[in-house]
C-alpha cells in the first residue's frame, strides 16, 4: 500500500475506513504490506487490524542492522511495531527520496495487488505516488485507487506544465498597475498564502498601508 504523504488528519481517518473495507474483500490469507512511515502506512496498519488481516512492515536497514528513522517517522514506527505480525528489513536510506521510491518499487514487485491512496495528480519532487501507480500497471500488477469523497491534502497538487507555461507567458504589469491592482512580484506568495509572506520592519501592513519608520 502506498499513498500521498501530505494527507490531512481527517482524510487519514477516511482512508483508514476505506482501506479496511477493501481489505475485507480480499481473499483469505491476503496480507497488507507497508513501508514504515507516518500517514498512509499507519492508516493502512490500523485498517488491516480492523479487517483482521496480517500486516507486514518493511524497515530500512544498513546491512543487517535497522537504520535510524527520520524523526517524523519514529512515532509511527512504534505504532506499526504493535500492529505488525511481521517486520522485514530492507536495505535503503530512509532519508533519501530516490532510495525510498526504489524500496516502494521492490515492495510492489512482490505484491499481487497495489492499493494506492492517490488523488490522480502527477508526481513531483516530494511525492511519487503517480510514478508508483504507473510502475505497478506497467508490470501487470492490478491497482486499486483509493480516494474517498471529501479527501484533501495539506498542499495543493502540482499544476500541469501547460498551466505553468501559460502563467509565465502572461503580460507583465507596469509598476503603476501593480500598485493599483494589488499585484505581486514574480515568486511572491499568491492569494491564500496567509502567514507565508509576513512583512519585516518597514514592510507593508495589512490593507496596503505603509509602515511608518520609528523615530
Amino acid at each position: 500500500m502506498v499513498g500521498h504523504t501530505d494527507l490531512t488528519t481527517e482524510t487519514l481517518t477516511l482512508v483508514e475506513a476505506e482501506l479496511s473495507a477493501r481489505l475485507l474483500r480480499e481473499a483469505d490469507g491476503a496480507k497488507g504490506v507497508v513501508r514504515v512511515g507516518a500517514g498512509v502506512p499507519v492508516a493502512a496498519g490500523r485498517a488491516a487490524r480492523r479487517a483482521g488481516r496480517p500486516l507486514v512492515v518493511l524497515l530500512p536497514a544498513q546491512g543487517s542492522v535497522p537504520a535510524v528513522l527520520p524523526y517524523r517517522d519514529r512515532h509511527a514506527a512504534g505504532e506499526l511495531l504493535l500492529l505488525a505480525e511481521q517486520m522485514r528489513l530492507m536495505p535503503y536510506d530512509p532519508e533519501g527520496r530516490d532510495a525510498c521510491v526504489a524500496a516502494d518499487e521492490r515492495m510492489i514487485t512482490t505484491s499481487r495487488r497495489l492499493l494506492a491512496v492517490w488523488d490522480g495528480s502527477p508526481s513531483n519532487g516530494r511525492d511519487a505516488t503517480a510514478h508508483l501507480v504507473a510502475f505497478a500497471r506497467a508490470r501487470g500488477i492490478p491497482v486499486d485507487v483509493v480516494w474517498p469523497a471529501g479527501a484533501t491534502r495539506r498542499t495543493p497538487a502540482t499544476a500541469p506544465a501547460s498551466v505553468t507555461v501559460a502563467a509565465s507567458a502572461a503580460p507583465r504589469r507596469t509598476p503603476a498597475a501593480s500598485a493599483a491592482g494589488g499585484g505581486r512580484r514574480p515568486g511572491g506568495p499568491g492569494p491564500g498564502a496567509a502567514g507565508s509572506g509576513a512583512s519585516g520592519p518597514g514592510g507593508p501592513r495589512p490593507g496596503g498601508q505603509p509602515r511608518m519608520p520609528r523615530s
